[in-house]
């Protein structure tokens, strides 16, 4: 048995089929989903800035750590140039900020105006928390998993182009090579 659970779990931690990618994704996904929620959590209670600027700031923190983790734990990615990795990343981040601050501030909108709400006990500072946590999971699974691993952590033809944009923004000019 001791065995049996031993071979499970390097099975998920080294294989690169759909399902062990996807649980390792999770963690990930969820580390740096911590850390995007704290972020927001502070900036909207404790700072009072609005769900869509508490949410940004968030979706920053949480996709520095999302990057890393899925890099060396996650992907495993070592046959794509890291600044290609990097601006592909940046791109789809970039669109997963967009959907979860948007989406947080729509549906916060929403769920103030739904005042049934109230009258079974839902208080109003609870309408951030479900706003976040709704487009934070339809985000993820829809849009930033599958993009991240078809796209980002694999090599593609845009790679080259990717790896130029890097190095514009680093270097301040483009190159070719890569």
């Amino acid at each position: 048995m001791r065995r049996r659970i031993k071979h499970l779990g390097r099975h998920l931690v080294y294989s690169n089929d759909f399902v062990s990618t996807l649980l390792r994704s999770g963690v990930s996904s969820q580390t740096s989903g911590l850390v995007d929620f704290v972020v927001s959590f502070v900036m909207f209670k404790w700072l009072f800035l609005t769900p869509l600027i508490s949410a940004a700031i968030g979706a920053i923190a949480g996709g520095i750590v999302n990057f890393m983790l899925n890099y060396r734990f996650t992907f495993r990615v070592d046959d794509c140039p890291w600044k290609a990795l990097a601006a592909k990343f940046a791109m789809v981040w970039v669109g997963s900020l967009l959907l979860n601050a948007g989406g947080t501030q729509g549906m916060y909108w929403l769920l103030c105006r739904w005042h049934l709400l109230e009258t079974i006990g839902f208080k109003p500072d609870g309408y951030f928390t479900a706003a976040r946590l709704l487009v934070a999971i339809i985000v993820s699974l829809g849009f930033n998993f599958t993009l991240q691993r078809y796209f980002v952590y694999r090599r593609t033809r845009f790679d080259r182009i990717a790896h130029s944009m890097t190095n514009f923004v680093m270097h301040g000019h483009f190159t070719n090579k890569m």
